[in-house]
């Protein structure tokens, strides 16, 4: 889909993504939400190339669903500056229905490509019984998603994962990992020849639930194979859902918190010059009232 001239924001001047969206207010609000959140995650993180295409990749779950009507929207109004291929890999989970997405995106009139590769019988091999197949699954999709980016000639693979997928996996690299880290935004494979984006990296995944459940999308589980994201991932979602509950926007303050690092407060001397500090030579950020002591916070 070309760039396209600025429109004006009126009822029936929306995408065909849209086509059918309830009339309520409370929808309307939430639609400009998600966009305006997604074109300042773009805008942030500089992730536009103009003319460049990007391969936009559907599970057929809420988030992809989501990140394609959103992304639509914003070309359609002349904000995007990009042609767009949606992409779903067919990867021979059992009861897969293969049908769905193809007939989804020829009736909204999306330029897609489906492929298929079995990767299912890969990960089966590989992993016991009972364990969880996940990580490696996603390892050989991506892979995957690579090869068809490159056949495509897509300068950008384009993934749903949302502000809460970013949190989850920020604290699991705390808590299980030893490290500080977590999904970017924008990141270079290591070829160098793709970018990988995460345009919905603002966005809440409560409001794709809502937006993709009031469009009524055919949704696609993302446990066909019987396989969970495995234990660490619920139980920092856990965590995270009691936070929320008691301090309600405390999923926002940490995602703030992620854009608004300080090295020097840390304590990793590959990152800061710990060793060189000298007294008597201030500078910014090198004491230590500059950072709050929030211990005894409840």
């Amino acid at each position: 889909m070309r760039y396209r001239k600025p429109m004006l924001d009126e009822a029936d001047d929306i995408h065909p993504l849209f086509h059918g969206a309830p009339a309520s207010t409370e929808f309307r609000k939430l639609r400009k939400r998600l966009v305006r959140e997604v074109r300042a995650a773009i805008e942030t993180y500089g992730m536009i190339e103009p003319g460049a295409r990007w391969l936009i990749c559907l599970s057929g779950g809420k988030d992809s669903y989501t990140l394609l009507a959103v992304l639509h929207e914003l070309i359609w109004r002349g904000l995007l500056p990009v042609d767009l291929l949606a992409c779903n890999l067919d990867q021979g989970q059992p009861g897969f229905p293969a049908t769905v997405l193809p007939g989804f995106l020829a009736r909204m009139g999306v330029a897609h490509r489906i492929d298929y590769a079995d990767t299912y019988s890969i990960v089966t091999e590989k992993i016991a019984p009972g364990a969880t197949m996940c990580s490696l699954c996603s390892r050989l999709r991506r892979g995957n998603l690579y090869r068809i980016a490159r056949e495509e000639g897509c300068s950008a693979v384009v993934l749903g994962h949302h502000r809460d997928d970013i949190l989850e996996t920020f604290l699991m690299n705390l808590f299980h990992g030893g490290r500080l880290a977590t999904m970017p935004p924008k990141l270079l494979n290591e070829d160098g020849d793709l970018f990988v984006l995460r345009p919905l990296a603002f966005v809440a995944e409560a409001d794709c639930a809502r937006f993709a459940r009031a469009m009524n999308y055919p949704i696609i589980p993302c446990d066909l194979c019987g396989s969970q994201d495995g234990l660490q991932r619920q139980q920092v979602k856990q965590i995270l859902d009691g936070w929320e509950a008691q301090r309600p926007g405390r999923r926002q303050v940490m995602f703030r918190a992620l854009m608004n690092v300080r090295p020097s407060h840390l304590a990793d001397p590959a990152l800061f010059d710990f060793a060189g500090l000298m007294r008597g030579a201030a500078g910014p950020g090198q004491f230590a009232e500059n950072a709050p002591d929030l211990r005894d916070e409840d």
